[in-house]
């Protein structure tokens, strides 16, 4: 006897559930949602070692294999969390973790500010603060100087010439993790002349150990793919803040992608801070390898380091930590109609009573509106 379609006696129950919703609504009348209703919504685990699309022009096809993965979880967290859209806020998740919400028009700047003795300023309000968009200045609507939790991949070079080295960068990403909030959800992907998702969102310090410890030190250096990927990976985040932190001895020799094309699509609006690690004292091309790494850094308002010695790595781990953890959250609605793919330029301003110059790191622009997925091929 073949077994009973439970599958399609479910799929019926519930739409006519929803029937009934759509007519109580209508009529006035609030009913109470059976159990097996409520339980309706598919729950889709994480897939284990996932591997990043070979090229550009199949990122698509990576990630519509996680879209319904991340639309379950988008919709759980707005059932389980009233009021989102509705304004900025911040509010605790099904699993204890919080998500930060904004309305969809707000631009998300997150700044560090240094004074004239390059110390990161801490006690600054909303007033001290404006923002410019294309030049004009824009209203603030909402403001935070807190120790919010963060998305965060960590981008590794797994090319031939890291092989000695990644212990010891391996050490300093995982103290990196440990000096950050423990509440950040973090992903690794190693790269040569491809790149890998060794282990998605996580707080597990051993899971992402595991990940790193996926040595396969060989090949060339796929850096901008392996970033414009990451950087797709970040928009599956439940947490509002973004960051990448980069590790890699050398420059690109192997991605399709240009550096110009791959800061444009890190650009998208509140797109990831980049924070990046060139380990570069033996670099065939040093000047073209630090150059990368700088402007990736700065159009994404993050910080590029250049060590003169591996042993410095970890403690530059840590000030990206207290770096990410001291950083002021900006939102603004911009004055100007959004087109799609035109580039905004941004600057922020900080001044305060008690303070002398000070300097503001955020990204420098973003493309306002949809923007179309890489094109490059292999």
């Amino acid at each position: 006897m073949p077994g009973r379609d439970t599958t399609g006696h479910r799929n019926k129950r519930a739409a006519v559930v929803f029937l009934l919703l759509m007519w109580a609504t209508w009529a006035g009348v609030r009913l109470p949602v059976p159990a097996s209703a409520q339980s309706a919504e598919p729950h889709l685990s994480q897939p284990s070692d996932a591997q990043f699309p070979a090229t550009p022009s199949s990122y698509a096809q990576f990630w519509n294999l996680q879209a319904a993965n991340s639309q379950a979880g988008s919709q759980m967290g707005a059932s389980a969390e009233p009021g989102a859209g509705s304004g900025h806020q911040q509010a605790p998740s099904d699993n204890g973790t919080f998500v930060i919400r904004k309305d969809v028009d707000e631009v998300l700047l997150h700044a560090t500010v240094i004074d004239d003795k390059q110390r990161i300023v801490t006690d600054l309000d909303k007033n001290a603060f404006t923002v410019f968009e294309d030049g004009k200045p824009q209203s603030i609507v909402s403001f935070r100087h807190e120790d919010i939790p963060v998305a965060m991949g960590i981008v590794i070079d797994n090319s031939g010439s890291m092989r000695e080295k990644r212990a010891k960068v391996n050490q300093a990403a995982l103290n990196l993790v440990r000096s950050s909030n423990p509440q950040d959800e973090v992903f690794v992907v190693n790269f040569n002349d491809e790149y890998y998702l060794d282990q998605d969102f996580t707080n597990d310090l051993l899971k992402l150990k595991d990940a790193l410890e996926k040595i396969d030190a060989k090949g060339g250096t796929a850096l901008y793919e392996a970033v414009v990927a990451s950087a797709e990976n970040l928009k599956n985040a439940k947490l509002e803040r973004k960051v990448l932190f980069v590790v890699t001895d050398g420059e690109d020799n192997a991605s399709r992608e240009t550096l110009e094309q791959a800061v444009k699509q890190l650009q998208v609006e509140n797109g990831p801070s980049v924070y990046a690690i060139g380990i570069l004292g033996d670099e065939e091309h040093p000047k073209r390898a630090r150059r990368a790494l700088e402007l990736i850094a700065q159009r994404t308002g993050g910080l590029a380091f250049f060590p003169k010695t591996l042993d410095e790595v970890d403690e530059i781990s840590r000030q990206v930590a207290h770096d990410i953890r001291n950083q002021y959250t900006i939102g603004y609605k911009a004055t100007n109609p959004k087109g799609a793919g035109d580039f905004r330029t941004i600057r922020l301003e900080a001044k305060a009573k008690g303070h002398g110059k000070m300097v503001v790191r955020t990204k420098s622009g973003y493309y306002a509106g949809p923007q179309p997925t890489a094109s490059g091929s292999r």
